[in-house]
């Protein structure tokens, strides 16, 4: 692996993009190599094994791009496919997950009572609150299920009427009484941060994964004396499975450039 060598980042859509551009913006002269599976989006409702596969195949062909480093962008993903993704990996690549930073950065917080959101996979798979409790005992971690998020955010409907309705029916939930601190379990749920701090007042800390995985991974490449020293000459390549006209759109949004979505079937 050289420095030079691009990163690579996936997820089931557009809430990846949340992390890639963290990436960017805290390392400007890493190049990325972006892949949104939009044809099998979302994985919050994919059986386990079907995850594992798609996982698998991207995981492959990030590799074949000569990725130094493979981000599972993707909460379920990271939950359920890494221990495979992992394994595809092996000497060619650095595999990371968006799970263990935020856990990390959980348990050396103040926090008391923490809650956690993400799709139904993540939520039924308990990687969270297991995680914190192995590290930190004295944490009181929830987690909700919230499985319209997601689709309502790759339709574009955020930051009006219908997001906020459906966010404060998420967030009024029992589960979420008494809070202090809020994780935002899912690489989608970033776009929705302002509408949910909206909704807390700010009376509860939020988790922003986005934010604590690009500074992990800068960390990670330090550690590995992989951090690019030079701006690389190539541009950031977005991949898609299937052609979505939102995933264009959102991915000139981040990055303030045109881009080449190119549509690669695995």
């Amino acid at each position: 692996m050289k420095k030079t060598n691009p990163i690579g980042i996936f997820d089931s859509g557009i809430g990846g993009l949340t992390v890639a551009h963290q990436i960017t913006k805290l390392m400007p002269n890493e190049r990325i190599v972006y892949f949104g599976d939009t044809q099998h989006l979302p994985y919050g409702d994919k059986s386990a094994e079907a995850i594992k596969v798609y996982s698998k195949n991207i995981t492959k062909f990030l590799i074949e791009q000569e990725c130094k480093m493979v981000v599972i962008a993707c909460n379920t993903a990271s939950a359920l496919a890494y221990k495979e993704v992992k394994e595809c990996c092996k000497n060619l690549a650095i595999p990371l997950n968006v799970i263990d930073p935020v856990v990390n950065y959980t348990c050396t917080s103040n926090t008391k009572k923490v809650g956690i959101i993400g799709t139904k996979n993540t939520v039924t798979s308990n990687v969270y609150a297991l995680k914190i409790k192995e590290l930190n005992k004295g944490i009181n971690a929830t987690s909700l299920a919230t499985p319209l998020l997601v689709p309502m955010i790759e339709e574009g409907f955020y930051k009006n009427k219908i997001s906020s309705s459906i966010i404060a029916n998420y967030l009024d939930n029992n589960r979420l009484n008494n809070i202090d601190h809020l994780i935002l379990g899912c690489t989608h749920y970033p776009l929705i941060e302002d509408e949910i701090r909206q909704y807390y007042g700010g009376l509860v800390t939020i988790i922003n994964s986005a934010k604590i995985v690009s500074q992990f991974v800068k960390k990670t490449l330090l550690e590995f004396n992989l951090l690019s020293t030079e701006l690389s000459e190539n541009p950031h390549q977005f991949f898609v499975s299937d052609y979505t006209v939102s995933f264009e759109q959102s991915a000139q949004y981040f990055f303030g450039e045109r881009i080449n979505l190119v549509e690669v079937k695995l």
